[in-house]
């Protein structure tokens, strides 16, 4: 029963703790929200730009009778452009 009368006087200051730690949490979890997104939204910028390339590999070596040599040097005044 004393401990109990003890904790009657602790309690808003355990409350506020519990509360300050709660919106802590929260915001590390939306912080880490917002990295996971920006991560992914890097990775899928990475991931259009190497498919682009590919298909320009791929229409490179598919086509017949073209200097490959002029082709590349195109596509690559195309790309600085």
């Amino acid at each position: 029963m004393n401990w109990l009368a003890l904790l009657i006087p602790l309690a808003p200051f355990l409350l506020g703790g519990f509360a300050i730690w709660t919106r802590h949490q929260q915001k590390m979890l939306e912080r880490q929200s917002e990295m996971t997104a920006e991560k992914a939204a890097q990775y899928s910028a990475n991931s259009e730009r190497l498919e682009a390339r590919v298909r320009v590999l791929e229409r490179i070596v598919t086509d017949k009778g073209i200097d490959v040599s002029d082709e590349i040097d195109r596509l690559r005044d195309e790309r600085l452009n």
